[in-house]
């Protein structure tokens, strides 16, 4: 994977002179809180998925981004996205987990975590006060797992089967931004994203919003940034579980620019 991000990488760089690139470092924090409306199924690879009832969740962001103007090395944006969720079901039909056998009837709750960083190569095509164009690729780094025990009364566990399993690992994703500057104003609009999709496997990550500069001087600049964001991650058979979660909402958050 590694091979093939620095070969687009130098494929995009060829489009980089276009740039109009800082001529200082650029440091960008953010923070963003995510009131998350998640739906879906999980199962184990060879074995049918199982709907669950996920609760809605509040969730947390948070990135830094990199921006210098030597030509030919990408900027660098880290991103980590906490995504634990709860859920249960009442099954219809047995469902097996992890070799761990669950009867039709059985009551169903589960703690399923997808937190992940994305790592993120790109390249300002375009930049200036009124537009901005951001290309490049990235990697989510998936480190979590699913949790599941049988219940008789709620959330409270029974005597009955239990399974936890780990699950970590990589999808690599084209990335791309766009930010149109409303002149006079400190107002903004952007849109942001990325996705991948190969046979069975399909994940996207993207948020459009409007981004308000409150402050705005020589030594820092802050915004404040509202939107919507939308996470599909559908995998199928990445250390040997299949996923069909939607994660959507609205979000909120600041940005700080040294």
């Amino acid at each position: 994977m590694k091979k093939y991000v620095l070969a687009a990488a130098v494929s995009l760089a060829s489009m980089a002179p276009v740039a109009q690139a800082d001529t200082l470092l650029g440091l960008y924090v953010g923070a963003e809180g995510w009131q998350a409306e998640p739906e879906g199924s999980f199962g184990s690879k060879g074995n049918a998925q199982q709907d669950f009832k996920f609760e809605d969740e509040t969730l947390t962001s948070y990135y830094v981004a990199l921006e210098h103007p030597i030509p030919l090395i990408p900027n660098v944006k880290l991103r980590y996205t906490e995504m634990d969720v709860t859920g249960d079901t009442t099954l219809v039909d047995g469902f097996e987990f992890q070799d761990v056998n669950f009867g039709a009837g059985t009551n169903l709750y589960t703690e399923t975590d997808l937190t992940h960083i994305d790592y993120v190569l790109y390249y300002e095509i375009f930049d200036n006060d009124t537009l901005s164009i951001d290309l490049g690729l990235s990697a989510k780094q998936f480190d979590g797992d699913f949790y599941i025990i049988d219940t008789m009364n709620g959330e409270n566990p029974s005597s009955g089967a239990m399974v936890r399993t780990d699950f970590s690992g990589f999808v690599p994703l084209a990335y791309g931004r766009a930010q149109v500057g409303l002149p006079f104003t400190g107002l903004s609009v952007f849109a942001e994203g990325s996705m991948f999709a190969l046979d069975d496997s399909s994940v996207h990550d993207y948020q459009v919003g409007v981004e308000w500069e409150v402050i705005d001087n020589l030594a820092v600049d802050v915004a404040v940034r509202a939107g919507y964001r939308s996470m599909l991650i559908e995998l199928d058979d990445i250390d040997d579980i299949n996923t069909d979660i939607d994660v959507s909402g609205p979000f909120a958050g600041v940005q700080v620019h040294f």
